[in-house]
């Protein structure tokens, strides 16, 4: 089983394929085509916001972690 791609290189592939999106949107003909790239976008977008945050948490709880073993020192000193 393949592993997870680094996060970095999620943003950049969903950066491209956001690019790709805008590029469809400039010749699309239809409304079925324009509402369809509208629903391409927010799940693209959706996606690296997402990945963002998570990003985020894993930052909060790596701090939340060190200031566990502080008080566990200071408890146990």
């Amino acid at each position: 089983m393949d592993r997870h791609k680094p996060s970095d290189e999620m943003i950049k592939d969903l950066d491209n394929m956001l690019s790709k999106i805008n590029a469809m949107e400039i010749i699309a003909s239809d409304d079925y085509q324009k509402n369809s790239i509208k629903i391409l976008r927010a799940l693209v977008e959706g996606q690296m916001h997402s990945i963002n945050e998570f990003q985020h948490l894993k930052k909060a709880i790596d701090l939340l972690t060190l200031q566990l073993f502080e008080v566990q020192n200071k408890v146990n000193s």
